[in-house]
């Protein structure tokens, strides 16, 4: 079954298989995540499972996270987020979903924040090559002509130029399970994942 979790990145480390080689892993602490809204065909014309993560203290919700919350009696959740399932038999509110749902044999996606850059210049951002540095150069990190003239006389949208680099959404398909360690909630991936230590994750396995 397909099946979706929320967690928080603890960081990276190496392992060494049995070959002795050194693998790149990434630790992440996963769930355990509660059921807070069902979707079916009927009700919303597709199926989908809402889950929360972390526990938190209800006077920092809002009146209509309390509302939804509430009419499950769901404890407050910090966070919310929903994943399309092939089939909604299998799930119930209130059901409690763990790293023990997920398989070792199958490959997961992991969906985080960039780690942001600031506003940075065309050869940090697109790796543009720099001017000359000397004789009297003046073009040493300037981004060059960007085609504006008298046609067409504007700058095509998607150009590569100087702008807010990183803290977006990044997703990494296909990345093996290591090992699972299901008494702290943490499995370990093979790879790196986006983003700095303690950002919340999502993953998702088909």
């Amino acid at each position: 079954m397909k099946i979706g979790l929320m967690g928080k990145k603890v960081g990276m480390t190496q392992i060494f298989d049995q070959e002795g080689k050194a693998l790149p892993v990434t630790i992440l602490q996963i769930g355990p995540c509660l059921i807070t809204e069902i979707k079916n065909i009927e009700s919303h014309g597709y199926e989908a499972i809402q889950i929360g993560y972390v526990k938190i203290n209800q006077k920092k919700l809002n009146k209509p996270q309390t509302g939804h919350l509430s009419k499950q009696a769901i404890p407050p959740l910090k966070y919310l987020k929903e994943y399309r399932v092939e089939s909604t038999k299998e799930f119930t509110i209130g059901k409690w979903i763990t790293v023990k749902d997920l398989k070792m044999d199958k490959n997961i996606s992991v969906s985080s924040k960039s780690i942001g850059k600031g506003f940075t210049g065309c050869v940090k951002r697109h790796k543009f090559s720099r001017g000359p540095m000397t004789h009297g150069s003046k073009n040493h990190k300037q981004p060059g002509s960007i085609g504006a003239g008298t046609t067409p006389g504007k700058v095509f949208a998607g150009k590569k130029m100087a702008g807010r680099m990183g803290g977006k959404q990044v997703t990494v398909k296909n990345l093996k399970i290591i090992d699972i360690k299901t008494k702290n909630n943490i499995i370990i991936v093979k790879g790196c994942i986006p983003g700095k230590p303690g950002n919340i994750i999502s993953i998702h396995q088909k």
